[in-house]
């Protein structure tokens, strides 16, 4: 029998999938805080729903391909943007929903990129810029909360089809000119110099070293101005990258990345886009990569496990106080207390607690400090305090 996961796929457990709880519930709380509310929607589509328009991006041709019973051409979800599409119907606008779950790619795989990945998004249909620099408020809210250091970097793609526009690129050629810029991460200057000769692009790249100042006669650059004004309200920066540009066809104004020096990978990233020719802006955080980040963090989780020295009925109950109080709490069934000390490490518990006899004449449990060794007899409300 084979036990080992399909490439690009893996199982997460312990410490990673407690972080990576950890890390959802703060964007959640931060999503709904916002005014965002929670969707689900099915990660099988028909395959013609999830290409959508877009069939010529790349991550369009990474679908996973599938067929039922029945025949029918199937696929899994590659993102969810494409299925606000159904989702938006007879909703009053804007609609702003949020998403986490499960998204497939059929993509060459690296150290922090799989074929099976968590998004977690956050969009609002009928958008205008205002709504914009909330979403950069929201996305810097949370990774601040996650004690996460990011630059935001910012364009537009209008922006970008002026500059191409002015300089006689054919109206045909600039999308893929705009996915060969948006390979600059990836590849060497000099090699996507060479791609965009074919397309007599070459000169974009000398424009896009020029001062910001220079960007100032194009009038979609009015856009990244009227954007700062709104973020400066937030007292949040971003830095105008000429260069960014974002694969995906469907953006048609603000674009924008978050960068982490800890990282090479983007950590999170969105867009101005249409949602059935509605006006829309959305964010999508990559799990994985976030988790990965935040794991640096000295993120402990206050727990305890409780040994019972022949005294399980004052144990349970002063465990299930523990409880009620959202401490998370286990009774230790094993035998040996060495073994109950392994079993707290192992899973990274800070405390252990042990009730005796002689704890119990005192009116106290023994209390012990996983990370400094420190043990002091502790009544229940001291114990309730120090554990919350």
């Amino acid at each position: 029998m084979i036990k080992e996961e399909v490439k690009g796929f893996r199982d997460i457990k312990g410490y990673e999938a407690k972080a990576r709880e950890w890390v959802k519930s703060i964007i959640i709380k931060n999503f709904r805080v916002w005014g965002f509310e929670p969707a689900e929607t099915p990660i099988v589509e028909y395959e013609n729903f999830v290409k959508g328009e877009n069939s010529s991006d790349e991550a369009v041709s990474d679908i996973f391909k599938l067929k039922d019973k029945g025949d029918r051409e199937l696929a899994l979800r590659y993102e969810f943007t494409f299925q606000l599409k159904r989702l938006v119907n007879n909703q009053k606008l804007p609609y702003k929903r949020y998403q986490i779950g499960e998204v497939f790619r059929d993509e060459p795989i690296s150290a922090n990129r799989y074929r099976q990945f968590t998004q977690c998004d956050a969009d609002i249909v009928g958008s205008t810029i205002k709504d914009e620099a909330d979403i950069l408020a929201l996305t810097t809210k949370i990774f601040t909360e996650l004690g996460i250091k990011i630059a935001i970097k910012v364009n537009n793609r209008k922006l970008l089809n002026e500059i191409m526009q002015s300089e006689k690129i054919k109206e045909e050629d600039r999308m893929q000119v705009i996915k060969e810029i948006d390979k600059l991460d990836k590849l060497t200057e000099k090699e996507v110099k060479e791609n965009l000769k074919k397309y007599k692009a070459e000169n974009l790249l000398d424009i896009f070293k020029k001062p910001e100042s220079f960007f100032e006669k194009y009038k979609a650059y009015s856009e990244v101005q009227e954007l700062q004004k709104y973020c400066n309200f937030y007292g949040i920066n971003f830095e105008f990258s000429p260069t960014l540009a974002r694969g995906l066809s469907y953006y048609n104004g603000t674009i924008f990345e978050f960068k982490s020096k800890e990282m090479k990978e983007t950590i999170g990233a969105g867009g101005a886009y249409l949602v059935n020719d509605i006006q829309s802006i959305g964010v999508s955080f990559g799990l994985d990569r976030v988790s990965q980040l935040a794991t640096k963090l000295n993120h402990t989780e206050r727990g305890v496990v409780i040994v019972s020295l022949g005294q399980d009925e004052e144990a349970i109950k002063i465990m299930q106080k523990l409880r009620e109080k959202g401490i998370l709490s286990e009774l230790w069934g094993g035998k040996g207390l060495s073994k109950a000390l392994e079993y707290a490490n192992s899973y990274n518990m800070p405390y252990v607690i042990f009730i005796g006899e002689e704890e119990l004449k005192q009116k106290k449990v023994k209390l012990k400090n996983m990370m400094t060794g420190k043990e002091e007899l502790i009544d229940e409300g001291k114990l309730i305090k120090e554990l919350e």
